[in-house]
């Protein structure tokens, strides 16, 4: 009898869910979003896929030097103020009286 009540209830609301399913509203621009990992896809794979020093894949797209000039002169800043620190240390300049 359980069986039979959830059965028709099922057929009653199913109708009214797949109806109802694709009204997303607030979130409808990233359902309807454009694919484009084919076309970063290709774009990675030109000149092969074996990695190495003359074509890495991590520079093939534009604007990925971006991020590598900003990491490189982060690393570089901490360099330098790790060397002045270590001479300080080494030598006793620059201590608070």
């Amino acid at each position: 009898m359980i069986t039979a009540l959830s059965r028709q209830a099922a057929t009653r609301i199913a109708p009214l869910a797949a109806r109802n399913q694709q009204r997303r509203g607030i979130i409808g621009w990233m359902v309807n979003y454009p694919d484009k990992v084919m076309e970063t896809k290709k774009l990675q794979m030109k000149g092969g896929t074996c990695q190495g020093e003359h074509n890495p894949t991590w520079l093939k797209q534009p604007g990925d030097n971006v991020p590598l000039i900003f990491g490189a002169v982060l690393v570089g800043y901490g360099a330098i103020q790790a060397s002045v620190g270590f001479y300080r240390l080494a030598t006793g300049k620059g201590k608070k009286d």
